[in-house]
């Protein structure tokens, strides 16, 4: 039987290089500075545990040619399908190499106090962790070209014509945008008309989001919710949903765009953008408010919203913008499906 020291130094060189991987996608997929600063700190603190052992008693017993494991593969340790499979890797590969590691240390270690210090890390991983692998979704957002806000007292013909054209023409994201809290509809109706909204949506692959309700988006497996500013926070949908739904988050404001992004929002609501007829009170901040948004966050998914249509919408494409979330201009419209036509020519 071979010295345990070479099982402690297998698991710390596992620990570093995962914790490695993962600062990387926080750093430059995630683009987060708190994760980014925490997975290198870690880093830093696994080498200080093992500051203890003797100099170079690691190398001297390290033998890759008679170690029996480095032929060894998992089935599914080549496929990747994202950066989020990326994360869920190293994650996992790196509290199990800190476990390791903590009870190595009890057999070659001076003291107790190194085996205390790794279980500490393994703690701070599972935090860290928990963080990357919510902000790296599983199933990541799509940047929507087209989004449809469906309300249907804003439609002037039947809500589900308007529906149907519009996902003919090419939108790709309808956000079911009713009143729900007036006591007009029951849960049982709210599931019903979601789920109708979504066998339409799905049938031409379009993604279904709920306005507010993460409740009824679950029962009704829609794909999302989309929170505003004083509604549930993205911390507490995640508590509830997991990844089972995308997240949405309005952003009027740097600060708010910041906030939404670091908690975790999969795609943010940027306006408003122009007047519009459906939120009067709200002041537009215009194209530049785009501009600045898409400089700052140019790899997250967003929808310009607010007052958008056909004639404006090329004046955000101009300044960074993605996709739009359209209401008005669509549901409003004797044809709808020319509408969201137009707009897909903008943002091909």
């Amino acid at each position: 039987m071979r010295h345990p020291i070479r099982l402690v130094d297998a698991a710390a060189n596992r620990a570093i290089e995962a914790a490695r991987v993962l600062e990387d996608l926080a750093r430059f997929c995630v683009e987060n500075s708190a994760l980014t600063e925490g997975y290198k700190s870690l880093r830093h603190d696994i080498v200080c545990a093992l500051a203890g052992l003797r100099s170079g008693w690691r190398e001297a017993n390290r033998d890759l040619l008679s170690d029996v494991g480095t032929t060894i593969e998992g089935a599914n340790e080549s496929i990747r399908n994202g950066v989020a499979d990326i994360a869920a890797a190293n994650a996992s590969r790196l509290t199990e190499a800190l476990r390791s590691l903590e009870e190595g240390v009890k057999l070659v270690a001076q003291d107790h106090s190194s085996a205390s210090a790794i279980q500490s890390l393994r703690y701070r991983a599972y935090e860290l962790n928990a963080q990357v692998v919510l902000a790296l979704r599983t199933s990541e957002a799509r940047q929507w070209k087209v989004c449809l806000l469906l309300t249907r007292s804003l439609c002037k013909r039947p809500w589900r014509d308007v529906l149907r054209a519009a996902l003919a023409a090419g939108a790709d994201c309808i956000q079911i945008r009713e009143k729900f809290d007036e006591g007009t509809w029951s849960t049982a109706q709210l599931v019903a008309h979601v789920r109708t909204v979504v066998a339409d949506a799905h049938d031409c692959a379009a993604a279904v989001i709920v306005n507010d309700r993460i409740d009824i988006a679950l029962a009704a497996e829609a794909d999302g919710v989309h929170l505003g500013v004083s509604d549930l926070s993205i911390a507490d949908a995640r508590r509830i949903a997991g990844r089972a739904l995308i997240v949405g988050a309005t952003a009027h404001s740097c600060a708010e765009a910041m906030a939404a992004i670091e908690a975790g929002a999969d795609y943010c609501g940027v306006g408003a953008m122009f007047a519009s007829t459906v939120k009067p009170d709200q002041l537009p901040s215009g194209p530049e408010w785009m501009r600045e948004f898409a400089s700052k966050w140019p790899s997250q998914p967003h929808l310009a919203i607010g007052g958008i249509t056909a004639h404006n919408a090329p004046a955000l494409r101009a300044v960074g913008c993605l996709g739009v979330a359209v209401s008005s201009c669509v549901c409003g419209a004797d044809d709808p499906g020319a509408q969201v036509a137009t707009l897909r020519e903008v943002f091909l």
